[in-house]
């Protein structure tokens, strides 16, 4: 922006809650004190940590339930062959198998940021929903694989009983993990998490189209089985676009418009703040950074800029969830020369140029 220009910056990443004024050091060299002030984005890094174990809590937990809901229908599909029920085996195996990188990341989430990734390790996340969407696409092409073979090859399906009831057991298991992991995933504010929980969500209705698969081989269309592994397969491709798209938009630096017009909203309402400009926003991992402009008054000193600064920034964390830091920039409406001379008499130097 045009004119004169302060930057603060307050990232609370020294998680402390009790109120004490902090020093704030500025490019001509000024150091002062700041007013004393609660640290509200404090308690934010404490409970982005809070979030990474509940995260992996519901990775272990959803994992030790599809892992048993997985064994049991390998089981029934060694007994029956039934190609349906195999697709959907697969299913929960690759569902499961995704809290591993989404654990990895997890982990990596936790650790402090340093010279290298001074932002942290929190895009490890993202590169988790990376590996989440590539296992979802080839459990897609290993269903629709072997459900065309099985057309070009029939056999029998045996045990349609059992069939039938693993079918109902992987859709409760599924429906039951989506539910938490989308629960959890929108809470704590990961799209990797919230798009395992949608490829969860469609195993479990696609668990129910075996259903469809044993119905028709017990009336003696063997073709039934086969033709509902290609449409379990077509299932995971939807499920895959939609998982797709979400991380896409994360990797991208995608922020829910709302955000910005609740931003946007907390620094008109700051006393002293006459405009503000662009309000960019990003996600680190769980947590969200901020870098906003502010237009103040072109009489403040520096250090009342930087008090407005700190107003803003605190406006910010008090509104936005999640907003864990904030950089703000002070700027000043143009000034014309009849103002700028009023304002900054030949004694005291040159004034600026227009709006410079």
């Amino acid at each position: 922006m045009e004119g004169y220009r302060h930057a603060h910056t307050h990232a609370h990443d020294n998680p402390h809650p009790h109120p004490h004024p902090h020093p704030h050091s500025h490019g001509d060299g000024h150091r002062h004190a700041s007013r004393p002030h609660s640290h509200v984005a404090a308690d934010k890094v404490d409970a982005a940590m809070e979030t990474s174990r509940e995260g992996m809590r519901t990775l272990w937990i959803s994992l030790a339930v599809l892992a048993v809901t997985a064994l049991l229908q390998a089981v029934t599909v060694g007994l029956s062959g039934s190609v349906a029920l195999l697709g959907d085996t697969v299913h929960n195996a690759a569902d499961a198998l995704t809290a591993v990188p989404l654990g990895i990341a997890f982990v990596l989430g936790r650790r402090a940021a340093n010279r290298r990734y001074t932002y942290g390790y929190g895009r490890s996340e993202d590169l988790a929903g990376i590996v989440i969407v590539a296992t979802i696409a080839a459990s897609a092409v290993a269903a629709g694989y072997v459900a065309v073979d099985r057309l070009l090859h029939p056999r029998e399906v045996t045990h349609l009983g059992a069939v039938c009831a693993a079918a109902l057991i992987g859709f409760a298991g599924n429906e039951w993990v989506a539910r938490y992991r989308i629960r959890t995933g929108r809470r704590i504010g990961s799209a990797a998490l919230v798009a395992d929980g949608l490829h969860a969500r469609t195993d479990g209705f696609t668990s129910l189209a075996v259903l469809l698969g044993a119905g028709g081989a017990a009336l003696g269309w063997p073709a039934a089985d086969p033709l509902v592994g290609l449409l379990i397969a077509s299932a995971i491709l939807l499920v895959l676009r939609d998982a797709a798209r979400e991380v896409c938009r994360r990797l991208m630096d995608s922020v829910d418009p709302a955000l910005v017009e609740t931003a946007e909203a907390a620094l008109r309402a700051v006393d002293g703040v006459l405009g503000t400009g662009q309000v960019r926003m990003r996600w680190i991992g769980h947590t969200l950074r901020a870098e906003t402009d502010i237009v103040v008054a072109p009489h403040l000193t520096v250090v009342q800029a930087h008090e407005l600064a700190v107003a803003a920034e605190h406006a910010l964390i008090h509104a936005v969830p999640r907003l864990t830091a904030a950089t703000v920039h002070t700027d000043h409406p143009p000034l014309d020369h009849r103002t700028a001379e009023a304002q900054f008499p030949a004694s005291q130097g040159p004034a600026p140029a227009p709006g410079g």
